[in-house]
C-alpha cells in the first residue's frame, strides 16, 4: 500500500526542513478530495470474498441494494429488453422442487435451499468449500413490471425468471376541429 502524506507532513514540507510558507489551498483541497471513505471497507470486502472464494457482488455506480445474507446466496444477473425484465440466478445443484419464485407487494422474492449430499458409508470428506444450506433472494419490483406475468426455468443449475413489462399507454393525436 502506498503511504500518502499527511497533512502534518505537507506543511512541514518535503526535503530540507520546513517550507517557509504554508502549501496553496489547491493542493489541500487535492489531497483532502482524493480520500475515499468507502475504498478500506471494498478492500475488505473483496479480501473477505477472496477468503471465501467467492467474489463480491457488482453494483453499478451509485446503485445500493440491502442484502440480508442468509446461510448463502445464490449471484444473480439482472437484464432487461423491451418486453421484459431478466433474472438469472446461479443454483448449481438445486432441484426445481427446491425452488420457491414468488411476487407479491411489489417485491420478487427467490428462496430455496441447496441440500448437502448424504454421506456414504466408506467416503469421506477432505475438503467442502460449497455453501449448502437455505437462501432468500428479494427484489424490488420496478413500476413497469408486471407480477401477474411472471415465469421461471431452471435449466444447467441457472434460474431464468422472466418479467413481463407491462404495455405503457401511448399518447394519442386528437384532432381538434373548429366549430
Amino acid at each position: 500500500m502506498i503511504k500518502r502524506p499527511s497533512l502534518p507532513e505537507l506543511l512541514a514540507g518535503r526535503r530540507g526542513g520546513p517550507k517557509t510558507h504554508p502549501p496553496r489551498r489547491n493542493a489541500i483541497m487535492i489531497t483532502l478530495a482524493r480520500w475515499n471513505q468507502l475504498r478500506q471497507l471494498e478492500a475488505l470486502q473483496h479480501g473477505l470474498g477472496s477468503l471465501f472464494s467467492r467474489s463480491p457482488a457488482q453494483w453499478p455506480e451509485g446503485q445500493e441494494e440491502q442484502i440480508a445474507v442468509p446461510e448463502w446466496a445464490p449471484l444473480v444477473d439482472i437484464s432487461e429488453d423491451d418486453k421484459e425484465y431478466l433474472i438469472k440466478a446461479e443454483l448449481p445443484e438445486v432441484k426445481k422442487e427446491d425452488v420457491k419464485v414468488t411476487a407479491e407487494e411489489g417485491t420478487l422474492t427467490i428462496m430455496g435451499e441447496r441440500k448437502f449430499e448424504k454421506e456414504e458409508k466408506g467416503k469421506k470428506y477432505h475438503r467442502v468449500e460449497r455453501s449448502y444450506g437455505s437462501f432468500v433472494r428479494n427484489f424490488s419490483l420496478p413500476d413497469d413490471g408486471s407480477p401477474a406475468k411472471v415465469s421461471a426455468e431452471l435449466k444447467d443449475g441457472v434460474l431464468s425468471v422472466h418479467l413481463a413489462k407491462t404495455q405503457k399507454a401511448k399518447p394519442t393525436h386528437i384532432e381538434v376541429k373548429v366549430a
